[in-house]
């Protein structure tokens, strides 16, 4: 590709020849997680347990609109090559020993104990008196009398009484890693709408994808008396959860390429789950991660779509199944590029542990996050003490500030706030923007004109085809800035870097004095290469190297070099 081209990188979510995806071993954690603990036969990692991705995901670059250059594997659920450096080209030739290498990678980091032997493991752990029943905060870890002593040093839990073990997520400490597996919890006001909803709609069977709040309080509104009971079944990539619930209740599941890690037994409780020859109407809630791409997990959807519709009746078989899709109102195109059928809805969800999605904002801090369904706007009742009306003419429910346009002829907020329809530009904006007449459009009072006629120009050098993130300049900018930082090292004989400075320091006396230059004592081993990306899992006699590092996602630059033979392979 030259590089004069600007490009980006699109998943393709159907490769059409039938080939298996290979699997990448999701395991690399952040250096406060990277303790491993095997306890009583069970191999955990520290506030992470086991984590693998399964089949990774074909991507391909992207330049003007149009496919080019090699397609290559990489991780489905990481964003960052620092978590999981996985890659391989579509047409690579994978020696046997690289193939071995990889599948004993895999297998180290799978469970050592099977789901049913976790479930095992719950009912000792609810059979022990109040005061035996200890949590390991730092393990995230329930533990069994016999345990007790390989955490008498952690920060343990006195006590788990019961209504606490059937609130898992208030007990788990929540993953923090915003490239992979950040996970925001729904509030009680959030989880108590969704499930009234889902109640006054006639659905009796809740498919829970990524949504453990909802999960549990669909479990403990069952224990009360006069409500009729739902069942609902969780999917969920957080591996901790199965030391909770049983396998009919929650399932390890990777929603970025639909891959139910127990195999067939998990596919089984799905599909059961799933028929509604009882006459239990099944709908699927799913909030997925916010950084995520939209068109794989529309696939998986639309997967679990299809196999809803192949286990009902024959006079079913025309309809989707019903979904709410937990998402920003900013990719509102995109996900309706992938379902035409979904519309999205003005209820505002607020979380627990995220610092700007609250509920009671106003203006811009609002929280951005929406429900898109393909259940008829006009059956989703919001809250009217929350401030949401019914717009006659829209036939929806809408926020009290998303006025009705008669220009439009429809409630055009997206955000909240009132917008205001400017007849130059022939919609409703945003209010903040005004018309902008050297532009020729709407805009905010500061931007810079000129710069935005065409919304598919960029920002930097005003080519149509391609964004900032990809812009020629942009690379060629930062090619030039690392050329010169390399040439004034070399000029000024500089470290790399304050840490390898530090470490030169450190390494022992020194022996040698010129008028400028220090050398330090040569080291009895070598001292490891620091390299400008992340390593790639190597064939015995090589090994591949990016040459821009990043992730491949938001700067992808994947040009490779063979470089010296390295002797532990890294996938």
């Amino acid at each position: 590709m030259s590089g004069e081209e600007g490009f980006a990188v699109e998943v393709i979510v159907d490769k059409g020849d039938g080939r298996k995806a290979p699997s990448c071993p999701h395991g690399m954690l952040s250096s406060t997680e990277s303790v491993k603990k095997i306890l009583s036969g069970y191999l955990l990692w520290h506030s992470g347990m086991c984590r693998i991705s399964g089949p990774t995901l074909l991507f391909q670059r992207v330049c003007g609109g149009q496919h080019s250059g090699r397609r290559f594997f990489a991780c489905s659920a990481c964003r960052d090559r620092k978590d999981c450096s996985f890659f391989q080209w579509e047409d690579e030739q994978v020696s046997e020993a690289r193939l071995l290498a990889r599948e004993r990678e895999n297998e180290a980091k799978r469970p050592r104990a099977s789901h049913a032997e976790w479930s095992s493991r719950l009912g000792r752990f609810v059979s022990l008196p109040l005061d035996q029943r200890r949590f390991c905060e730092d393990c995230q870890l329930l533990l069994l009398r016999d345990e007790w002593g390989s955490h008498s040093s952690h920060a343990v839990l006195p006590e788990v009484p019961a209504n606490r073990l059937r609130r898992p997520s208030l007990l788990l400490r929540p993953l923090e890693n915003k490239k992979s597996n950040a996970q925001y919890l729904f509030t009680d006001r959030s989880c108590r709408f969704l499930l009234d909803l889902l109640h006054s709609l006639g659905f009796r069977k809740v498919l829970c994808v990524g949504t453990p709040r909802l999960h549990e309080l669909i479990k403990l509104r069952n224990l009360e008396a006069g409500n009729e009971p739902m069942r609902s079944l969780l999917l969920d990539i957080d591996f901790r959860y199965t030391q909770f619930y049983t396998e009919d209740e929650f399932c390890h599941y990777n929603m970025f390429n639909n891959h139910f890690f127990s195999g067939e037994a998990a596919i089984g409780v799905f599909n059961a789950f799933l028929n509604e020859e009882d006459g239990a109407k099944v709908v699927m809630v799913t909030d997925p991660p916010f950084g995520g791409l939209v068109k794989p997990l529309a696939h998986s959807f639309s997967q679990i779509s299809e196999t809803w519709r192949a286990l009902q009746t024959s006079e079913n078989t025309s309809h989707e199944m019903p979904m709410f899709w937990i998402f920003p109102y900013f990719f509102e195109s995109r996900i309706l590029e992938c379902f035409s059928t979904f519309s999205m809805l003005d209820y505002q969800v607020d979380y627990d542990n995220h610092p700007l999605y609250k509920h009671g904002k106003s203006g811009r801090k609002q929280s951005p996050v929406r429900l898109f369904t393909n259940v008829c706007p006009r059956d989703v009742i919001l809250p009217e003490e929350e401030g949401y009306r019914f717009c006659s003419i829209c036939e929806r429910y809408v926020s009290s500030g998303n006025k009705h346009c008669t220009a439009c002829n429809a409630c055009t907020s997206k955000d909240g706030r009132e917008w205001r329809h400017c007849s130059l530009c022939s919609k409703c904006v945003k209010p903040t923007w005004l018309h902008c007449p050297k532009c020729n459009r709407c805009a905010l009072p500061e931007h810079p004109c000129g710069s935005g006629e065409d919304p598919e120009k960029c920002f930097l050098c005003g080519s149509p085809g391609h964004k900032r993130r990809a812009c020629p300049r942009g690379a060629k900018q930062r090619t030039i800035s690392r050329s010169n930082c390399l040439s004034r090292r070399i000029n000024t004989k500089q470290p790399r870097c304050r840490t390898v400075a530090k470490s030169r320091k450190s390494a022992g006396p020194k022996v040698k004095k010129h008028s400028h230059v220090t050398f330090p004592q040569p080291r009895s081993k070598p001292r490891q290469q620091i390299s400008n990306g992340p390593k790639m899992e190597a064939d015995p006699g090589v090994r591949r190297e990016m040459k821009d590092p990043g992730d491949f996602r938001e700067a992808p630059d994947h040009q490779v070099q063979e470089v010296c033979p390295a002797s532990s392979p890294r996938c």
